[in-house]
């Protein structure tokens, strides 16, 4: 089995390897050359919109993935008519567009914070009176990381919004007073197997993924199943294959949802040392028509991202409970290089624990 990989990332990269002790052959495809997927597989080089580049891919490839949601949905519709392509095109055409996403969510009964669509200035002060601030302003497509939006919590804040952003298709929503940020990672395999993580709490700083604790700690079973109900709706109406990943805010009892990524997740990291089975390893069993493995967590863990530069190996290799991993990629400000998983054998030792890891692992920048 030869797998295709769109994307030459670290998310390629830990693709990649995964597909390696299942008998599978990988092959990124990304422009230029020395990517982080590419350390470690075969690698097409071109453009995501290039045929010549595309076809050297079909003809390497018994299936074809993608490890970021900006793969253009043509691409991917082009591919699809010459190989297997999973996630499908439709999940990228959803989820590129942050508007479509959330009428793509209420269209089946989730729950989302208020959102309006913004063409115009004049829609955008409609939108502010309508929803009421604090608000966020974004854009509709291509933020990632924090990009592409604004807080607004005052009238002068909201002139200040309009002026940075302005001038594209972008949509208000309103500021949910959440009382924690949480993920889902579910997959479903070609027969329609479903199988879910636990929820994870996750830390974001200037917007980038901090840090991730699973399973989600003082988290109600109600919680856990009611975002899992959620996940397979979408999951069936997208007729889906491979990892989907739904960030939350928790609000009380109340989840709302805020993004999905059609795609293994950095918050899903941990599940490579403290699950039975990796998202990484399921993603590549769903897309490849291989049954599922289970997705239960072992003990708990705690992942931190290395933002910018990644301390010494020795340094975090000398606590006993870490599993480093570094992406093979120069150091650089606000560039994810790596992550370090610390596993704990159940949640009150980690709780324990997280003071001094936080200490151990502070944000990078």
């Amino acid at each position: 089995m030869n797998l295709g990989i769109i994307g030459g990332g670290q998310l390629g990269r830990m693709i990649a390897m995964a597909c390696y002790p299942l008998g599978v052959r990988a092959t990124v495809l990304e422009p230029g050359s020395g990517s982080s997927a590419s350390q470690v597989c075969d690698h097409i080089a071109g453009e995501f919109d290039d045929l010549q580049a595309l076809y050297k891919l079909v003809q390497a490839s018994d299936v074809v993935t993608f490890e970021f949601e900006n793969v253009p949905v043509e691409s991917a519709r082009w591919l699809a008519e010459r190989v297997p392509v999973f996630p499908p095109a439709r999940a990228l055409e959803v989820s590129q567009e942050r508007f479509a996403e959330k009428q793509f969510f209420q269209s089946l009964g989730i729950p989302t914070p208020p959102f309006a669509a913004i063409e115009n200035e004049a829609d955008f002060h409609a939108a502010v009176a309508d929803i009421g601030l604090p608000a966020v302003l974004k854009t509709r497509r291509f933020g990632y990381d924090g990009k592409g939006q604004a807080v607004i919590r005052t009238p002068a804040d909201a002139d200040a919004a309009w002026q940075k952003l302005g001038g594209r298709p972008l949509i208000l929503e309103g500021f949910v007073p959440f009382d924690r940020e949480l993920s889902l990672i579910a997959v479903r395999g070609r027969t329609g197997q479903i199988v879910t993580y636990p929820l994870i709490e996750n830390v974001h700083i200037d917007g980038i993924l901090h840090r991730s604790i699973a399973p989600a700690p003082n988290l109600g079973e109600e919680l856990g199943e009611r975002a899992a109900e959620f996940a397979s709706r979408i999951l069936t109406e997208l007729n889906y294959v491979g990892v989907l990943t739904i960030e939350w805010f928790q609000d009380g009892p109340r989840l709302l949802a805020n993004e999905m990524a059609p795609r293994v997740h950095n918050s899903g990291h941990w599940p490579i040392e403290g699950a039975l089975t990796s998202q990484f390893e399921n993603h590549v069993r769903a897309v490849c028509g291989l049954p599922l493995g289970r997705a239960d967590a072992v003990g708990s863990s705690a992942m931190y991202n290395f933002i910018g530069t990644a301390p010494p190996a020795l340094a975090v290799l000398a606590n006993p409970d870490a599993h480093l991993h570094l992406y093979g990629k120069s150091a650089r400000p606000w560039r994810k290089v790596g992550h370090v998983t610390l596993r704990a054998s159940n949640a009150a030792e980690l709780q324990e624990k997280l003071p001094e890891w936080d200490a151990q692992f502070p944000r990078g920048g």
